[in-house]
């Protein structure tokens, strides 16, 4: 597999679930990943167990996404690594639920700043060079939530349904360079967040998906892979649901 042969990738939340997912399929396409944590632990652990497998493909970096000071700096520091940037995913993401009448500013702010500012920051950190790649992708990982809502997750929703409107609008802002920008809105993936689920609560779900099963990372990885090579080259400003028919 060779789809990304000799291109640079920034991949935010690579330390693990979708983000790690969607590194390791972009270093098995030939890439080289800049793979983007908050700790330096998280990401040098993702980079060390892709190298293994694909010798000299990634390297770490740590910083909060919502620090844009920190962002800007750590683009530089990616740019004088690798040379440039082809291809940036916004993946990193975090949860505080709790129903609206009760959710503190503390909540939302940290969700917002995190999912929805996070993007924007590395945007501005990497889009220079995006603009002067012939093969410039963003790929902003949303949600289901982002489409249809949830009860206890307005911050999270608001901040999903944004960074699709952020995908849209970006999408006509770059297309007179060739840049296309999309969005994935993952369903119900295994990851940590779905093994705290209980049994009822699982059930409860796989009965809203079509397919009556839970997506793997991988899932998300393959449209990724998809929609960051050269035979996704006409499709921007779109949002791909990879949930098992759920907002069907």
């Amino acid at each position: 597999m060779s789809k990304l042969l000799n291109r640079v990738a920034v991949v935010t939340g690579a330390g693990r679930g979708i983000g790690r997912a969607i590194a390791e399929r972009f270093a098995a396409e030939g890439a080289k990943v800049a793979i983007v944590s908050r700790t330096e632990n998280s990401s040098q652990g993702a980079a060390e167990a892709i190298n293994a497998a694909y010798p000299g493909a990634a390297k770490a970096y740590a910083v909060d996404v919502a620090d844009a000071a920190a962002v800007l700096a750590m683009g530089k520091q990616v740019l004088a690594d690798l040379g440039s940037v082809d291809i940036l995913v916004n993946n990193a993401g975090v949860t505080r639920d709790g129903l609206a009448l009760r959710m503190s500013d503390e909540d939302w702010d940290v969700v917002l700043n995190t999912n929805l500012k996070g993007a924007f920051n590395l945007v501005k950190a990497f889009q220079r060079s995006i603009l002067k790649s012939k093969t410039g992708r963003i790929i902003n990982v949303a949600s289901v939530i982002g489409l249809i809502g949830n009860a206890g997750q307005c911050n999270y929703a608001a901040s999903k349904a944004g960074l699709i409107g952020f995908s849209k609008s970006l999408a006509r802002e770059f297309a007179g360079r060739a840049v296309t920008v999309n969005a994935i809105a993952p369903g119900f993936i295994v990851t940590d967040m779905t093994n705290e689920l209980n049994d009822a609560q699982k059930e409860g779900v796989l009965k809203q998906i079509p397919l009556a099963s839970f997506g793997e990372a991988v899932d998300i990885a393959n449209a990724a892979a998809f929609l960051a090579s050269d035979e996704a080259r006409y499709i921007t400003g779109q949002t791909l649901a990879v949930d098992g028919g759920m907002v069907m």
